[in-house]
């Protein structure tokens, strides 16, 4: 079992992602009962994983994470997540010797960007990044599981109406059945839907 402690941030400005070049994430989760462990399945590159969750405790949670074959992923997510599923590109972002991760959502999620540290300690000093917006790490609105549970429509994109994104990148992924189409394209029109085929 490992702990995993971390804090979330949104963006107030996209910082420069020109030499990380990001990395397709895609993953679903299975129904959770409150205060029960989350279930996740991840694909990541041509990697694929199966995570579970405890609930949080301040900045940390129990995880157990085991690596599974790409295929039994793929049927997972296509069978048994129901649509509970989030796709974003990944990049990473080192500043003052951390690594940040900034996740840029796609498909019905588009338009939201955020950031993640892992720590080592809740307690670790942590110098903040010039471009990081307001904390969202007590915001269960934005854990992936939560995202992957709205349901798309204009009214679910909460982040857009309350203004709490700028306009940056939006980024567009498709996902079938063993196979993952993506595409990226900047916009400045967060709100609009993107497809790709």
């Amino acid at each position: 079992m490992a702990i995993e402690i971390e804090r979330k941030f949104l963006l107030a400005q996209l910082p420069d992602l020109s030499e990380t070049p990001g990395e397709i994430i895609v993953q679903g989760y299975v129904a959770k009962e409150p205060e029960a462990m989350t279930t996740r399945v991840r694909i990541r590159a041509e990697q694929a994983f199966i995570t579970l969750k405890g609930p949080s405790n301040g900045l940390s949670r129990d995880e157990y994470e085991y690596p599974i074959p790409l295929r039994d992923a793929e049927e997972i997510l296509g069978r048994y997540c129901r649509g509970r599923i989030v796709c974003k590109t990944r990049h990473l972002v080192d500043h003052a010797g951390m690594t940040w991760e900034i996740d840029v959502f796609a498909g019905r999620h588009a338009g939201l960007v955020v950031a993640e540290i892992e720590l080592p300690a809740e307690s670790h000093p942590l110098e903040l990044p010039p471009w990081l917006g307001a904390e969202v790490t007590d915001d269960k609105r934005f854990g992936n599981f939560a995202l992957a549970m709205i349901d798309g429509t204009p009214d679910s994109r909460w982040w857009l109406a309350e203004g709490l994104v700028p306009a940056t990148q939006a980024a567009c992924c498709c996902r079938y059945f063993g196979q993952l189409s993506c595409c990226e394209q900047a916009s400045s029109d967060l709100a609009a839907t993107e497809t790709c085929g």
